[in-house]
């Protein structure tokens, strides 16, 4: 099912930095670890050090489980990263609607945000299975 251009180390890499906010979690498809990443700040920083060596393996989960399509991973994780509040990543997916939405609430008031940071490697995917 997955393909070997969905999910970057480097971005992993990057996104790690933010770890303590379970942000490479996330971005790997794990929300549940990344949630209690971001609620306990990494595991007191404990497991976000840790995380550091199991980078590599997350990201050969990710790329088994998750197929290329029009919408690029990486950057949509970017974009959700450091714009989410603003929609910009749901204007780059094609979601108008709820990219306005967003843009005039603040993401729904954050709460989108986070329901995106749960979902957005299953949203692209969906997008990637309807045009292939």
């Amino acid at each position: 099912m997955g393909s070997d251009n969905t999910h970057s180390k480097i971005i992993g890499y990057l996104l790690w930095i933010f770890g303590f906010m379970g942000a490479h979690r996330f971005y790997f498809g794990k929300p549940v670890t990344g949630t209690i990443w971001f609620l306990t700040l990494g595991l007191l920083g404990i497991g976000w050090i840790i995380d550091l060596f199991l980078i590599p393996g997350m990201h050969r989960d990710a790329e088994r489980r998750f197929r290329e399509g029009p919408i690029d991973y990486d950057l949509g994780w970017i974009l959700l990263t450091f714009l989410g509040v603003f929609g910009v990543h749901r204007f780059y997916m094609g979601k108008w609607l709820s990219g306005l939405l967003y843009l005039f609430t603040g993401g729904v008031f954050l709460l989108g945000v986070l329901y995106d940071y749960w979902t957005l490697n299953r949203q692209i995917d969906e997008l990637a299975g309807q045009s292939g």
